[in-house]
């Protein structure tokens, strides 16, 4: 039987290969915790821009792995909101294999945490597993990537 740190870490490798072989993407660092040991960061890349790749994301992306059997919740979505703002940053993304609670048009759940943010300038895409199996090349990543943007822009929009 697999455990499910096991199961996280397996995310994990996947998530790092398939974001390494996007141009651009030459460093990466994995489970690291700040200096008081209070939150541990699960993959942080850093960007470098190229044309072909990420070139319109920050040169820091950090990656939170949730490879649960249910939506991950609302205090786990702020909980990784905060550490994006702790550190000074205004873009995380969260690969969460069920997807997050509650509803992106009705506002709901850990939904309404993703809006929030977003009023304050912070953006944090979500990606699931199913999205992750249905990438065949690096070009379809950068895709879902501003696809998600796009989403996130006219769904979590006020009014």
């Amino acid at each position: 039987m697999t455990s499910t740190t096991d199961k996280g870490q397996a995310l994990e490798n996947l998530i790092c290969y398939i974001f390494e072989k996007v141009p651009g993407i030459p460093i990466t660092k994995r489970n690291t915790s700040n200096v008081f040991h209070s939150e541990e960061i699960d993959i942080a890349f850093w960007n470098d821009k190229d044309i072909k790749g990420f070139h319109f994301l920050p040169n820091i992306i950090l990656v939170e792995c949730k490879n649960w059997s249910v939506p991950v919740g609302s205090r786990e979505v702020a909980v990784f909101l905060n550490e994006i703002t702790q550190k000074g940053l205004d873009f995380g993304i969260l690969i969460a294999a069920n997807g997050i609670t509650g509803s992106s048009e009705d506002i709901t759940a850990a939904n309404f945490h993703v809006a929030l943010a977003l009023g304050k300038g912070i953006r944090m895409i979500v990606i699931t597993r199913e999205e992750i199996e249905g990438l065949r090349e690096t070009d379809d990543l950068i895709r879902l990537v501003k696809e998600k943007l796009c989403e996130l822009a006219l769904k979590y929009s006020a009014g």
